[in-house]
């Protein structure tokens, strides 16, 4: 095992240097997104009620242009960033005059109103806050998160510039020590407990780390039999990180902050279905509805580790740990073999197909952790770049 683990090391610091000549250290387009300073922000803001009081003085109806944020026709791929907006995408008009719209045109002004506010005295709101304000007005938690969204893309602002701030649902464990913005120091090393990952990775600071590689885990429970089995110290110093299934925002960002930080490896180890593949993309090259961040949420260096399609039989998976596609995993997976991200890399196709062929998915990752990690690990340099442009 030793000798695996030191042959195991010497790849992944390879790797590294292989990463850092392809990609380079001064990343400086990863940065482009800067800060946005607040007058600029209430600038923008106040523009938008000018264009709504100048259209009342004018006995006209009031009307919000939104950029289209679910549409595939408005998004296009650039392998080096992920899926971005397009400058000449489709738009959403919400009237003030209109029944099945006019809800929606107040909550949006609400929420400007209250942006304003937090960015104009420099304090922080989470999503919640602002739901709780007015439960009548927003019916639903899932309003205020899209329409925050929304207004995000609508200002051509990050949306941890409007000082909106979201209840992250990740962990992070492993090689890991950083001071939270209010100065609390935190650290990642416990191997029985994770930490909740930050709700404002911009105001993360002081990032040590000695780690060789970050591994995202797909599941909340393969990440506790990894935490549990005290994976960081025995196979190496490293970051595991779970955003429990579909990612959030800050997960994604932290993935993206560990990256511009610490420029090591990145492995997704996600379940060799449809679902996994495509929550492995998120990271890697982001989604449609927050294509108008791909600049600070995407990490196209991250690398597919497994459980790929391919392994299940390479493996000798059990029939028994399979089951069937349902309808609604097939039309996923004729989704992804349309996606730009897949149609430009063979191999990829390849283990996606393979997947179709296979007719199952794998569903017991987290009980065949243990032998599933060290083979996809140990099984060379190759292995770890295979379908990843680097």
């Amino acid at each position: 095992m030793e000798s695996r683990a030191a042959h195991f090391c010497s790849e992944i610091d390879k790797l590294h240097a292989k990463l850092l000549i392809n990609v380079g250290v001064t990343t400086d387009w990863q940065r482009a997104e800067k800060e946005i300073n607040h007058q600029e922000i209430l600038n923008r803001i106040e523009s938008i009620i000018l264009e709504i009081v100048t259209s009342l003085s004018k006995a006209e109806a009031p009307v919000l242009v939104l950029p289209n944020r679910s549409s595939w026709a408005n998004i296009s791929f650039d392998s080096a960033i992920g899926l971005q907006m397009s400058s000449r995408q489709s738009v959403t008009t919400i009237r003030a005059d209109c029944p099945s719209s006019v809800t929606k045109f107040a909550q949006i002004l609400k929420i400007l109103s209250v942006i304003y506010r937090l960015v104009q005295s420099n304090s922080y709101a989470t999503k919640r806050d602002i739901y709780y304000n007015n439960t009548k007005l927003f019916g639903s938690q899932k309003a205020v998160d899209s329409i925050v969204d929304d207004i995000s893309c609508m200002l051509k602002v990050p949306r941890r510039s409007l000082h909106v701030l979201a209840t992250s649902k990740g962990l992070i464990s492993g090689d890991l020590c950083y001071m939270e913005e209010d100065g609390t120091r935190i650290d990642c090393h416990s191997s029985s407990t994770a930490v909740s990952v930050s709700s404002n990775i911009s105001g993360i600071k002081n990032i040590v780390s000695s780690a060789k590689f970050v591994m995202i885990i797909e599941k909340d429970a393969t990440f506790q039999r990894l935490l549990d089995d005290d994976f960081c110290t025995k196979i190496s110093p490293c970051i595991i990180i779970t955003g429990k299934g579909v990612p959030d925002v800050n997960s994604r960002l932290m993935v993206k902050r560990l990256w511009d930080e610490l420029h090591i490896p990145i492995f997704a180890l996600v379940d060799a279905d449809p679902h996994g593949i495509e929550i492995m993309c998120i990271y890697k090259y982001g989604s449609v509805a927050m294509s108008f961040e791909a600049h600070s949420l995407t990490v196209p260096s991250v690398m597919w580790l497994g459980l790929l399609p391919s392994d299940l039989q390479r493996l000798r998976v059990p029939k028994d740990a399979l089951i069937p596609l349902t309808k609604r995993d097939e039309s996923k997976l004729c989704s992804l073999l349309e996606r730009p991200y897949l149609t430009s890399q063979p191999e990829w196709q390849k283990e996606v197909s393979e997947r179709g062929r296979q007719r199952g998915k794998c569903c017991s990752l987290c009980r065949r952790i243990d032998e599933t990690v060290c083979r996809n690990l140990w099984d060379g340099k190759e292995r770890y770049l295979k379908g990843t442009e680097l």
